[in-house]
């Protein structure tokens, strides 16, 4: 199973808005990421920093081109652009993966 972390912003004021949003989540934007093979997805946040994790049971590569050729997807980023501030990977379309530098088995 690989592992896939990114990092993002909210944007200033947005932090409630975000959280809500997050709360409410789609079941189609759900149903996309469990067809992508993701699972053990969790996003944490400081402040305005966040920070995502999850794990790509078919590969981070299949992961990312599933959520890239999703209309639910490009719709869920879309309503998610007022309050996120987020780079994206020019190659996948998704966030900029992190490079791991330590894990503790």
């Amino acid at each position: 199973m690989e592992k896939y972390a990114w990092c993002g912003r909210i944007a200033p004021g947005k932090k409630a808005e975000y959280k809500r949003r997050h709360d409410e989540i789609w079941p189609e934007m759900k149903e996309v990421l469990k067809s992508a093979g993701i699972r053990n997805y969790t996003i944490w946040n400081t402040g305005d920093l966040l920070f995502g994790y999850y794990e790509c049971e078919r590969g981070i590569e299949y992961a990312a081109d599933v959520q890239k050729n999703s209309d639910i997807v490009k719709k869920w980023d879309e309503y998610m652009r007022d309050v996120l501030i987020m780079d994206k990977d020019e190659k996948t379309g998704a966030q900029p993966l992190l490079e791991k530098v330590f894990e503790l088995n």
